[in-house]
């Protein structure tokens, strides 16, 4: 039977290259759900379900490559791959907040610091990456669900490119100024550290320490996640810059529509980087992850004040007394 339309793709799809990407991410799924599970990091539940999203969708993708003229299983694995970094986006926001919360104490969290009120930091970039992923679903499920043969399909495709685009660039613009923030936090945070780690109470025969009034857990070094959401940043940065230049050219984008190897090196790798940096340096080892984040324990500030204001009236209590014994006298 005669083909009603052309190939979803402008080269020959590897199977193997989707496979093996569909196994490390299939690997990296588990890891990453057994950590969230240990450690009780219930919002890094986002997490895991981005790298599920990664595995289906080059799973989808060994499929479609072997089925070229394939839509609904083209339309998945597209789908999948162009969303799964936007939800990584978004909990890497998250886990930069805990980091500031845990990190810097609650009189130096100003502007001045972060350059955005500290309370703020987790809605804002999540409301951009949630506005970003939203545009980026409408514009991949456009370009995803048009055929060649469709009456329009030019205009179709070219609209779906430009939504998604806006999407991917609103992305970089949110992230890049994110990634800006969390480099400068990495070196001024230096001033907090011995503060932090004069809360410590090692655990016995044990490379963990928990904090003040806290029984969980926690590993010490945590600039080394700081570390790693660094590196994370750089790679969703290279990625999304892979993916503008990508919806920009198009399917007429000579080189870059025509070569699947960048792909690989620009999308399927750095992202897997990511995750990869993430399993071995967990968030929920070195900052609490439950759904809502700790609030500050006003308690022990005010019983400080508390004391000194029994301090004060102690003192003007006593001079009163003398007053009056001098008045009596």
């Amino acid at each position: 039977m005669a083909r009603t339309h052309a190939s979803y793709y402008d080269y020959s799809p590897s199977q193997p290259a989707a496979g093996v990407f569909a196994a490390l991410f299939g690997l990296a799924f588990l890891v990453t759900l057994f950590q969230a599970i240990r450690t009780r990091a219930w919002i890094w539940l986002v997490m895991v379900f981005a790298i599920a999203m990664e595995t289906v969708g080059y799973g989808a993708r060994v499929a479609s490559a072997g089925d070229v003229y394939g839509r609904t299983i083209y339309i998945i694995q597209f789908v999948c791959i162009i969303l799964a970094p936007v939800f990584m986006a978004g909990i890497i926001y998250v886990v930069f907040g805990r980091i500031a919360f845990h990190v810097v104490p609650p009189e130096s969290r100003t502007v001045k610091l972060l350059w955005i009120p500290a309370r703020w930091i987790t809605p804002i970039f999540v409301g951009f990456d949630i506005f970003a992923l939203l545009l980026q679903l409408v514009g991949a499920v456009m370009i995803s669900a048009t055929q060649v043969t469709d009456k329009n399909a030019k205009d179709k495709l070219t609209k779906g490119k430009d939504i998604a685009n806006a999407g991917v660039t609103l992305q970089i613009a949110a992230f890049g100024l994110f990634t800006f923030v969390a480099a400068r936090f990495h070196f001024v945070s230096k001033r907090f550290r011995a503060s932090l780690e004069s809360k410590f109470v090692p655990v016995p025969n044990s490379k963990f320490v928990t904090m003040e009034g806290d029984e969980r857990r926690f590993r010490p070094k945590w600039r080394l996640l700081l570390y790693v959401v660094n590196l994370s940043c750089i790679m969703i940065v290279i990625r999304s810059i892979y993916r503008e230049i990508d919806f920009r050219l198009g399917r007429d984008g000579g080189y870059v529509s025509t070569h699947e190897w960048l792909l690989y090196a620009l999308d399927a790798a750095p992202i897997f980087l990511c995750c990869a940096g993430f399993n071995v340096f967990t968030p929920g080892d070195f900052v609490p992850m439950g759904w809502r984040q700790p609030k500050a324990k006003a308690v022990d500030q005010t019983s400080e004040v508390d004391l000194e204001t029994m301090s004060t009236a102690r003192i003007v209590n006593n001079g009163h007394s003398t007053q009056s014994r001098g008045s009596v006298e």
